[in-house]
């Protein structure tokens, strides 16, 4: 079993920058992939972001790519998602999200998940 639990969102104006953190409990969890996923207001979840388990595979959504980063540090039992050159369209709740195996970004292939962090990105 792994909980997750996320942290740092926030409100930021257009052009800012945040950095979400998901803690993860289980000594294990260096063994799963990590991912983010996040849910505006009337939409489906989608995927955000997703690390393989070591760090070493990265996958991002194309809307973020260049503008979002996704770490982790397995010593800390942690993954990061650092967003920088937010616009309003960012304007979600982040899901941290974990799963054994390859990098995903599938929602369904996700076993856990975190009960989300708020990111309101203002004109």
């Amino acid at each position: 079993q792994v909980q997750l639990v996320e942290s740092g969102g926030g409100l930021v104006q257009a052009g800012g920058s945040l950095r979400l953190s998901c803690a993860a409990s289980g000594r294990t969890f260096s063994t799963y992939v990590g991912g983010w996923f996040r849910q505006a207001p009337g939409k489906e979840r989608e995927f955000v972001a997703a690390i393989s388990s070591r760090g070493g595979v990265t996958y991002y959504t194309d809307s973020v790519k260049g503008r979002f980063t996704i770490a982790r540090d397995n010593a800390k039992n942690m993954v990061y998602l650092q967003m920088n050159s937010l616009q309003p369209e960012d304007t979600a709740d982040y899901y941290c999200a974990a799963k054994f195996g390859i990098v995903s970004n599938q929602l369904s292939d996700y076993d856990y998940w975190g009960q989300g962090a708020q990111v309101t990105v203002s004109p």
